[in-house]
């Protein structure tokens, strides 16, 4: 690493934060089963993944990937159709492989996990109480019983690196684990509902929208406390909350 002139934070909190050193991206966090499934997930997933440099607890040290992102939550992408595409199809691959050894979260603890949090964002004046019932309706029909696929877990539009048409790998696996398959179609879509015909040609089976929509709704509601809680600002500057307003 001689010769690098600045560490960037590409994100930092209380419990992990990233930094990029030249063509390093050093992940320290603070729970090493996380750290320990993000590992064990890139072994096993058959699409493209950050080579793993060395991993000393806490910190794990992983290879630049080339290209650039998909896309950014609450901006538009630059990115082409295709490209989107080709995310849909890597999506699909992974979808196919074998499950992970270890599980996932099932509907009745997501369940759970909602209530609480519709329950806080409206006792805390967060969020106008008919946008958080009209939304938490919308996502409970996300929470019947699925056919288990291994997923990504946390498919934001950021984690995906693409090279034109390609996608070149992608990032953060912590989350991976087994579960619905339009919950990972759902993530990388948020906020991007324009490119979900896109996705959806590469995926190449038919998928219930009305299904992806209403893991929108659910990921949004779980998101807004955190980003509360660990100081982005005001709530209505959120894409999160943006994407909450539109959900007809």
């Amino acid at each position: 690493m001689r010769g690098v002139e600045q560490v960037e934070v590409v994100v930092a909190h209380s419990e992990r934060a990233t930094l990029r050193v030249g063509d390093v991206f050093l992940k320290v966090d603070t729970d090493q089963a996380r750290a320990d499934v993000e590992v064990d997930a890139m072994a096993l997933a058959p699409v493209p993944t950050p080579k793993v440099l060395w991993h000393n607890p806490p910190v794990l040290a992983l290879a630049a990937l080339p290209g650039v992102p998909l896309g950014h939550l609450g901006e538009p992408s630059g990115a082409s159709p295709g490209a989107w595409t080709a995310a849909g199809a890597a999506v699909r691959a992974l979808h196919d492989a074998p499950l992970p050894p270890w599980p996932g979260r099932d509907p009745e603890a997501l369940a759970a996990e909602l209530a609480r949090e519709c329950d806080w964002l409206v006792a805390n004046d967060v969020l106008p109480a008919e946008v958080v019932l009209h939304n938490r309706r919308l996502a409970e029909t996300a929470l019947r019983p699925w056919t288990p696929v291994f997923v990504h877990g946390d498919l934001q539009v950021d984690h995906v690196f693409v090279d034109g048409d390609e996608v070149t790998g992608i990032l953060d696996w912590s989350e991976g684990a087994h579960g619905d398959a339009l919950y990972d179609l759902a993530t990388l879509t948020l906020g991007h509902p324009e490119h979900l015909d896109d996705v959806l040609d590469g995926y190449g089976t038919d998928v219930d929208r009305d299904l992806v929509r209403a893991w929108w709704s659910l990921r949004c509601l779980g998101n807004v406390r955190w980003l509360v809680e660990h100081g982005y600002g005001p709530p209505e500057h959120y894409p999160e909350v943006a994407v909450l307003l539109a959900q007809p």
